[in-house]
């Protein structure tokens, strides 16, 4: 996969419907808030999509979403008057630094997820997916949270630094080191050996900044 095509990876191939985060029971018990239900239905699914980029893995990724639903709701005097999405972007990235710091191993990718059998367009989005993610993972934190929002979400360079309290400058800086990163990565990505006979492939995991098979 070249970096021509990591974007349209991400914007043109989300997660199936059924990976996507599911928000409908996020508000807090008797809330009734019309205006922040509306605000919920219109950003959750592009939220869904950063949660995923930033994490990749379906159920934490859902998990990060109702999260910073709920703390955006909680906060809804105050984010309200401003720009509601970005303070959700922002608690979304907040929150995932802070399962990042929790967590030392994750998995990003399992292979039960991907199906046996199925056409060779999905099958090709499924990997497609897959090696954006494993590029994605070789990135620091703050790399990866600069080229989601910056290139995948497609913010300004200002509305990266606003919502990350960090420079224009350092926004700058952080994408290009990280585009030549994922450039560098992408082009040594080679296609994945084919399951063993009767059996998958193991999960690849993240353990404290490298790439490992799992159980090893």
């Amino acid at each position: 996969m070249s970096m021509g095509t990591v974007a349209g990876a991400a914007g043109t191939t989300p997660p199936p419907a059924h990976e996507s985060a599911p928000v409908g029971l996020v508000l807090p018990a008797g809330a009734g808030d019309t205006e922040f239900a509306a605000f919920m239905a219109e950003a959750a699914p592009a939220l869904a999509r950063t949660a995923w980029l930033l994490c990749g893995d379906v159920h934490q990724a859902d998990e990060l979403v109702q999260q910073a639903l709920v703390r955006t709701y909680l906060a809804w005097p105050r984010a309200r008057q401003r720009d509601p999405l970005a303070y959700a972007r922002r608690t979304l990235a907040n929150l995932r630094i802070e399962t990042w710091r929790r967590r030392r191993r994750e998995v990003l990718v399992d292979p039960a997820d991907v199906p046996e059998h199925g056409d060779a367009s999905a099958a090709d989005r499924h990997a497609e997916r897959d090696q954006l993610v494993r590029a994605l993972a070789t990135l620091s934190s703050r790399q990866r949270r600069v080229v989601v929002l910056r290139h995948f979400e497609g913010l300004s360079e200002r509305e990266v630094a606003d919502d990350l309290g960090i420079t224009v400058g350092t926004v700058k800086s952080t994408a290009s080191r990280s585009l030549a990163r994922l450039r560098a990565v992408l082009s040594e990505e080679t296609p994945r050996a084919p399951h063993p006979p009767g059996g998958r492939a193991d999960p690849v995991t993240r353990t404290t900044g490298s790439t490992t098979r799992s159980g090893r």
